[in-house]
């Protein structure tokens, strides 16, 4: 289905939980945050309902995501229920990945076909300073668990900020030069506790390629990722830059809270309510989702922050 400016929506995101093993400083505040009710969640049968609507409305790929969904239990047959629903060719998640050697096989199994892992830091200490929770060897071996259950190709998120990582982007890179990983670096968004950091923590992904000038330009993009190669490097690097250079005029997506409501676009406070709608109205609600997609989200900066009135945990990274 096309929006009012012609782009094909073929991509949901679906947040199963508001709920998170960690607390990452750009995500969430540090102590216990109010959480969803279980009668205000939608159903592991809303969310196939859901999926099935969207996939006759041309919905083609689905990301699952949180909070962080493998805390959610029973994930591994909702993703399973989800890969089955005709039309959907595409299931993949994104993870902090600490649950994933329990998990990664049963996963692959169930139709995840890859997952993006967030990891901001190969420093340990910082690690656990940046996630407040995390220990880094977990998600060391959350992404060894991928890697042997055949998750390809293995994403590695890694937000961005100015004076936290950005003295590691070259060993970021350096991954890429050996591993067939991709390293997206997603500039730091002032949403939710991302609206509270000074200026300086928001620097530009073009920062990567002042830093790593040998960076090639890969002939094509994927959505809206701009890819970058090393000279003969086996990996990726991918910059994401939705305050620098927004990519609004290509988006392709809309998200689902973990409360039922569809947001047209990850910035703008507007939302759908899907909860408790089945057939004709759900049909309906999806289509005015997708109609009411803005053509670009409003200026984001320190110090315009995001519209949304979430934080991403309750919207889905």
């Amino acid at each position: 289905m096309k929006d009012r400016f012609s782009r094909e929506i073929t991509y949901l995101r679906i947040s199963v939980t508001d709920l998170c093993n960690l607390r990452c400083v750009y995500c969430m505040p540090e102590e216990e945050v109010p959480k969803l009710r279980n009668s205000d969640l939608l159903s592991f049968e809303d969310i196939v309902e859901i999926v099935q609507m969207a996939a006759e409305l041309g919905i083609q790929k689905v990301r699952i995501t949180g909070g962080e969904p493998l805390t959610k239990p029973g994930i591994v047959n909702l993703c399973r229920e989800i890969a089955d629903v005709s039309g959907i060719n595409e299931v993949s998640m994104t993870t902090n990945g600490i649950l994933l050697p329990t998990m990664a096989m049963d996963l692959k199994k169930a139709g995840i076909s890859r997952v993006n892992i967030s990891l901001d830091t190969l420093n340990p200490q910082k690690y656990r300073n940046i996630t407040r929770k995390g220990h880094f060897e977990e998600v060391i071996n959350g992404i060894r668990a991928a890697e042997d259950a055949g998750m390809y190709p293995i994403k590695l998120n890694t937000v961005l900020i100015g004076g936290y990582n950005d003295d590691e982007i070259e060993d970021f890179v350096e991954i890429t030069k050996t591993k067939d990983i991709e390293i997206r670096f997603i500039e730091l968004m002032p949403i939710g506790e991302g609206a509270n950091f000074h200026s300086e923590a928001f620097i530009t992904a073009e920062t990567i390629l002042q830093r790593v000038p040998e960076l090639e330009p890969m002939s094509h993009r994927e959505g809206v990722v701009r890819l970058y190669r090393l000279p003969n490097g086996k990996g990726r690097v991918g910059l994401i830059s939705p305050i620098s250079q927004h990519f609004c005029s290509s988006c392709n997506r809309v998200r689902l809270t973990a409360d039922g409501r569809l947001k047209p676009c990850l910035h703008s406070s507007q939302e759908i309510p899907l909860k408790g709608l089945r057939g004709k109205e759900l049909r309906q609600a999806i289509c005015q989702a997708i109609l009411e997609k803005p053509l670009k989200h409003e200026l984001l900066s320190p110090a315009f922050p995001s519209q949304a009135g979430r934080c991403m945990n309750e919207i889905g990274g």
